[in-house]
C-alpha cells in the first residue's frame, strides 16, 4: 500500500447498504467514473475536490456530499496533506430516482445535523450486532436527506394510528431475542419506517434499538447471576457473540458480564437494573449514547 495511504471495506448485514468504505488518501486521484448506487460521502480531515457534470465541487467543514448514481465524477485531495473520508454506498432502494437531478444540482449539503447523524450510523455500522441500531439511524439519515432533495418532504406529518409505538413495543417483545428487521416492522404495522422510529422515541424516550437491547441486557443479567457463562448468555439473549455482549453489557451496566455476577465482594455497577441514559437515534433526546 502506498505510504499516507490506508484502505477499509466491507458489505454490512443492513439492507440498502451495499458498502461501506473508509479511507485515508494523500497522493491518489480517482478518475472519472460512476456508481450505480447512491454515494454518501463525509471528509473527516482535509477536504476532496471533485467534478461533477462538468462542475467543481468541494467538501470544506461539515459538508456533507451526496452524488447520485449514474453520473460520472473523479475525486482528488484538495490540500498537500490529503484527505480522510467514510463513504456509504447505498442502492436505489434507499432515496427515489427522482432526485438524481436535485443531487446534480447541490451535491454538497452543509448540514451539521445530518453530518452528525451519517457518523453515528457508521458507527453502528462498524460493529457486528448493532444492525437494528444502523437500520434506525438509516432510516433518520435517508428522511433528512429527502428533505435537501426535496424541501419540505421530509418535514410534511405523516398521519399513523396513534397505537402504533405500543404496537411496536409489543413487536419488539415477542421478538426480542431473534429481532425484527426496521423495513420487515414497518411492513407489519403499516407505517413508515422513519415514522416509526420517531413515533417510538416520542412515546417511550428511548429508539426502538436501545428498547430492544436494555430488554435484552435485563434478561441477561439475570442469566449471568444464575451462574450462566457470558458466552452462553450471549447466544441466548439474542446477541451477535460474546464482544457484542460484553460492550452493549459495559456501556449500561459499568462493568464486565464476567465481573458482574461477583456476589458481594464483585464490581457491580452502582447504577443497578435501570443505569444508563436513552437518547433518540436522531439526537434529540437526554444522554446521547454516541458523538
Amino acid at each position: 500500500m502506498v505510504a499516507g495511504q490506508r484502505v477499509t471495506a466491507w458489505r454490512p448485514r443492513v439492507p440498502g447498504v451495499v458498502e461501506v468504505f473508509h479511507a485515508r488518501f494523500t497522493e491518489h486521484a480517482y478518475p472519472m467514473h460512476v456508481h450505480d448506487v447512491w454515494t454518501l460521502l463525509i471528509v473527516d480531515d482535509g477536504a476532496v475536490r471533485y467534478d461533477l457534470d462538468r462542475r467543481e465541487h468541494g467538501t470544506p467543514g461539515d459538508t456533507v456530499s451526496l452524488l447520485p448514481p449514474q453520473v460520472p465524477h473523479n475525486g482528488s485531495p484538495a490540500t498537500a496533506h490529503g484527505f480522510r473520508k467514510r463513504v456509504l454506498y447505498l442502492d436505489l432502494t434507499q432515496l427515489d430516482e427522482s432526485l438524481i437531478g436535485a443531487a446534480v444540482d447541490s451535491p454538497d449539503l452543509v448540514d451539521p445535523l445530518l453530518r452528525h447523524r451519517i457518523g453515528q450510523l457508521h458507527t453502528a455500522l462498524t460493529e457486528p450486532g448493532d444492525e437494528f441500531e444502523a437500520q434506525c439511524r438509516l432510516a433518520l439519515v435517508r428522511e433528512r436527506l429527502g428533505g435537501h432533495l426535496r424541501p419540505g418532504s421530509a418535514t410534511r406529518a405523516r398521519g399513523t394510528a396513534p397505537g402504533v409505538a405500543h404496537a411496536l413495543r409489543e413487536l419488539l417483545d415477542a421478538r426480542l431475542f431473534q429481532g425484527v428487521p426496521l423495513e420487515e416492522a414497518a411492513g407489519l404495522l403499516g407505517a413508515h419506517p422513519t415514522h416509526l422510529v420517531r413515533a417510538f422515541s416520542r412515546a417511550f424516550g428511548i429508539a426502538p434499538h436501545q428498547y430492544l437491547t436494555a430488554r435484552r441486557l435485563d434478561r441477561a443479567r439475570r442469566l449471568l447471576l444464575d451462574g450462566m457463562p457470558p458466552g452462553e448468555v450471549a447466544a441466548t439473549t439474542g446477541f451477535y457473540d460474546q464482544a457484542h455482549l460484553t460492550r452493549s453489557f459495559k456501556r449500561l451496566v459499568g462493568t464486565t458480564p464476567g465481573r458482574f455476577a461477583g456476589g458481594p465482594g464483585g464490581a457491580v455497577s452502582p447504577e443497578g437494573p435501570s443505569g444508563g441514559n436513552a437518547s433518540d437515534p436522531g439526537g434529540h433526546g437526554p444522554g446521547r449514547r454516541r458523538s
